[in-house]
């Protein structure tokens, strides 16, 4: 027991790792030619997780206004075959 708590006050096991916030900013609104349109499957890949689940704000960086443009371009593009709903994984 005691070689647990020397361990924690050494740093021991990434103590001294501290938690970086990447700045978030909306990078439609940054750059106003962009625009989010279904047919750019290759921008709209990079807002969907591996599993198919569109990417929440907090990750992606986006502002509420464009977050909801790329919801419904995501869904446009499901909808049309464009962009799968689900990944396809090693099953099936």
């Amino acid at each position: 027991m005691d070689d647990n708590r020397e361990r924690d006050r050494e740093g021991g096991q990434g103590g001294d790792r501290r938690y970086f916030a990447r700045p978030k900013i909306c990078q439609f609104c940054a750059d106003k030619n962009l625009n989010i349109d279904y047919k750019h499957t290759d921008m709209l890949r990079r807002f969907v997780t591996e599993d198919g689940k569109i990417r929440p704000r907090r990750q992606t960086g986006t502002c509420a206004r464009h977050q909801r443009e790329l919801a419904g371009a995501i869904k446009r593009a499901r909808h049309i075959a464009l962009l799968p709903y689900v990944h396809e994984g090693l099953d099936g």
